[in-house]
């Protein structure tokens, strides 16, 4: 969902073996099968986005370049963190996860889903004008045939709607922010406001006008406070959340791994939000656990710089960031 909530996964490669839950003779339902083969390429499909987002020669530094905090909380190990939780909170808007319901194939392919959406975050953050620019229209364009009516609520929705772009993306840029602060490097001063209000732009690209795009951390809680009358926990939010806090088909390894990112995503997730999905409140984070925490962080960067591409297009962008910082043209 995150920002790009309609369009459909694209597909990747994966690898290694899926575990069947039926054990040995047990037999697993197609959509199921499909689903735990999508989650075992995780890794290798997000590492694939993102490299697919930096491009080796840019014209130029595009909507954020890299002095900028959208760049460095990119860059923040606790992104994954802010991924999850960013979903949570998109999903339990009702005519959004309709959308998602009725137009994409995120049973079969949950991961690919998100993928696909990864690829384009990585294209407008990181991208030259051009490319971010043609992104964007790409997905405007599929925005457009993406409409129906939410069959819990019985309202019509348009995946064009500037109120359902706008709530996709203040999920995301709040969830960053508040991932950040708790398991990553929190903005220090005038860096929340200003990531806020660099973001806005991403959300103006699609659709959204500029004067309702909130532009400081102030604005964006007022919003959200602004909002929650709206928003519920319907079946098909519920489906999608339990596929992404417990994902089907990963080695006893991985799974261990995945328990403390969504563990880190349910600990940051807003008390009204685990409300509306009836999750119970968990344990405070300790100084211990968010160690444990980043150090799983750390396990899932490392794999995932081990991916084809990640390592040069890491350090192309950290030469860019270096050289925008000695105030040089990288």
């Amino acid at each position: 969902m995150s920002a790009e909530p309609y369009p459909a996964a694209g597909s990747g490669g994966h690898g290694g073996v899926v575990s069947s839950p039926g054990g040995p003779g047990g037999r697993v339902p197609p959509e199921k099968e499909a689903s735990m083969a999508a989650a075992v390429g995780l890794v290798e499909r997000y590492a694939a986005a993102f490299v697919s987002g930096v491009p080796d020669q840019p014209e130029d530094d595009g909507f954020f370049g890299p002095a900028s905090v959208t760049w460095r909380l990119a860059a923040d190990l606790s992104a994954p963190v802010a991924g999850l939780r960013s979903v949570l909170i998109q999903a339990l808007h009702p005519l959004a996860m309709a959308g998602v319901d009725q137009h994409s194939d995120w049973r079969r392919d949950p991961v690919g889903r998100l993928a696909a959406t990864s690829a384009y975050v990585a294209t407008l953050t990181y991208g030259d004008l051009t490319s971010a620019s043609r992104a964007a229209r790409r997905v405007r364009a599929i925005h457009e045939h993406v409409r129906g009516t939410d069959t819990v609520t019985g309202r019509p929705y348009a995946a064009a709607d500037p109120a359902l772009l706008l709530w996709v993306h203040v999920a995301l840029v709040d969830s960053v922010l508040a991932a950040a602060r708790v398991f990553g490097t929190p903005p220090a001063g005038a860096d929340a406001d200003a990531y806020v209000a660099e973001m806005a732009v991403s959300a103006e690209l699609l659709g959204v006008p500029r004067e309702i795009i909130p532009d400081s951390a102030a604005a964006l809680q007022d919003y959200l406070a602004g909002v929650r009358s709206e928003l519920r926990c319907t079946p098909a939010a519920a489906e999608s959340m339990g596929y992404m806090l417990d994902p089907a088909g990963m080695g006893e390894e991985i799974a261990e791994l995945w328990q403390d990112l969504r563990d880190a995503a349910l600990a940051v997730l807003p008390g009204w939000a685990r409300d509306l999905y009836g999750y119970p409140t968990p344990p405070p984070i300790t100084p211990d656990r968010r160690v444990e925490i980043r150090q799983t962080l750390g396990v899932f960067d490392a794999v995932f710089m081990a991916e084809p591409g990640v390592l040069e297009a890491r350090q192309q962008l950290a030469l860019r960031m270096r050289a925008a910082r000695l105030g040089t043209r990288g």
